[in-house]
């Protein structure tokens, strides 16, 4: 998976398509990610010992990793290439080559 936490990504499909946020959590195995303030759904919570008053609370849920886009500060949102050089490879924006 090419998107880490704390990328600056943008949803390209979905409810909320064009939104912008960082990947605050990935799980690689189902290949989705958290977005902060992205997928919003209101959840229902039961009082607990843990949580002694219950109600209603917002909660991120996870977007399918092919629906974001990484962010570059320069040129708006791209896929990533590597670039590899004396045993290191790091990543590059697709369009101008910047680092990420």
């Amino acid at each position: 998976m090419k998107i880490k936490k704390g990328d600056k990504v943008r949803v390209l499909t979905g409810k909320d398509k064009g939104r912008e946020g960082e990947v605050m959590h990935v799980f690689p195995h189902t290949n989705k990610v958290i977005v902060d303030r992205v997928n919003v759904v209101k959840k229902h919570t039961k009082a607990t010992k843990a949580m002694m008053q219950g109600g209603i609370i917002d909660k991120d849920m996870p977007v399918n990793a092919s629906n974001v886009a990484i962010v570059c500060s320069s040129c708006g949102p791209t896929r990533i290439s590597y670039e590899l050089s004396d045993s290191s490879k790091k990543r590059v924006c697709g369009k101008c080559g910047g680092d990420l």
